[in-house]
């Protein structure tokens, strides 16, 4: 634990920390045009579903679904060809983020059900000719920082001694920083399910998803010097951010009571008492609704008046920091892109643009990112 601290603290972590932002700033724009934005959530949860599968760092499960929706962005494809690209998204993801061995293999692909489902199977020239075709969209560079490549630095000093919860000091510091991890993983998980998220940078994604987490975990400050210091984001400009990312939760956990009451009607009616809620469950209903009655906010949502309190009054107009923001990346600009269409397993594609083509390969390239990306140093080691 010790040789981790002083990694995180250490200057090589700054450094790197400081490349993926100003790598950021250049990410290719994201305009949220797809004919098929409207099936974006399901290819993001198969992306997720398969990377847990194979046991895939988030890095790599971020990328894909980056890469994915960048792609989708892009090209006018057919509900069975997503298939192919989601997955092809996903293998070229890990072979960057991940060691070798644990890049899926093409046979555990095709075992799938969502394969099997879709009589699709991946051939060997199928998948090198749609992973020539990503790369070539992309320019050969996959070095795109996403959200994922923020949070751990981030996490680093997330909790801190010093910190009160509930206007109290911590108890267990150790048993804080393990609930903050799991949700930040949990709120980088609900970032991957909106395409609005792609409207700001990954570093304020993960800044803000360290912020609800400590909003949900009744911190206090709820946002410190130091993580303003380190992110060098203030809270005016996370709070719309935040905002997306409380919403979810609050609907998260009002879908788990909602669960939990059907089981406990369908206990009773076969005379069986309903089992007693998990400790993580008991905290998510018991500790959100008591720690936002203790809150005013100056934002307005719209939830029915019948409903319980939403996290909307976590946020406080109070907890505006008092030092100027020192770097702040705009949300991603959008500018015109070209757009195609994708058909069958050839990859073919057909827009009335003329693009040079850069490799020679067996379906016609019609696609170019604006601008290069050099790749100056690794993203973070998971």
């Amino acid at each position: 634990m010790e040789l981790e601290a002083q990694w995180w603290t250490g200057q090589l972590a700054a450094d790197i920390h400081q490349a993926l932002r100003y790598k950021e700033l250049k990410l290719p724009s994201y305009k949220g045009q797809s004919p098929q934005l409207h099936l974006r959530r399901y290819f993001a949860d198969l992306i997720a579903i398969v990377s847990n599968r194979f046991r895939l760092c988030p890095a790599a499960r971020h990328l894909a679904v980056y890469l994915l929706d960048l792609f989708m962005d892009r090209y006018d494809i057919s509900t069975q060809q997503l298939h192919v690209v989601a997955l092809s998204c996903l293998l070229l993801a890990s072979k960057f983020e991940e060691k070798e061995d644990s890049v899926p293999k093409l046979e555990q692909l095709n075992s799938l059900g969502c394969m099997t489902n879709m009589n699709l199977v991946l051939t060997k020239q199928n998948l090198l000719h749609m992973e020539l075709l990503l790369l070539e969209t992309f320019q050969w560079n996959l070095c795109l920082p996403t959200a994922a490549h923020f949070i751990d630095y981030y996490l680093s000093i997330a909790v801190h001694e010093t910190d009160l919860h509930d206007g109290w000091p911590m108890v267990c510091l150790e048993k804080t920083k393990l609930y903050m991890a799991k949700y930040a993983d949990y709120f980088l998980e609900v970032s991957l399910q909106d395409h609005e998220f792609l409207n700001y940078a990954p570093s304020l994604v993960a800044t803000a998803c360290v912020a609800s987490s400590r909003i949900i975990l009744r911190l206090s400050p709820t946002w410190p010097t130091r993580l303003h210091h380190l992110t060098a984001y203030s809270w005016d400009f996370l709070v719309p951010c935040i905002e997306r990312l409380l919403i979810a939760h609050d609907n998260d956990v009002k879908e788990a009571n909602k669960q939990k009451g059907q089981q406990a009607q369908s206990a009773q009616h076969a005379v069986f008492q309903p089992p007693a809620p998990s400790a993580q469950q008991a905290n998510a209903q018991q500790h959100v609704p008591q720690y936002l009655q203790a809150h005013q906010s100056s934002l307005q949502y719209h939830h029915p008046a019948s409903q319980q309190p939403s996290c909307q009054q976590i946020l406080s107009s109070t907890h505006t920091a008092s030092y100027p923001l020192q770097t702040c990346p705009a949300a991603l600009q959008t500018s015109a892109q070209a757009r195609g269409h994708v058909q069958g397993a050839a990859m073919s594609l057909a827009v009335p643009l003329e693009v040079k083509p850069c490799i020679s390969v067996s379906y016609n390239r019609t696609y170019q990112v604006n601008g290069r990306y050099s790749c100056i140093t690794p993203c973070f080691e998971r």
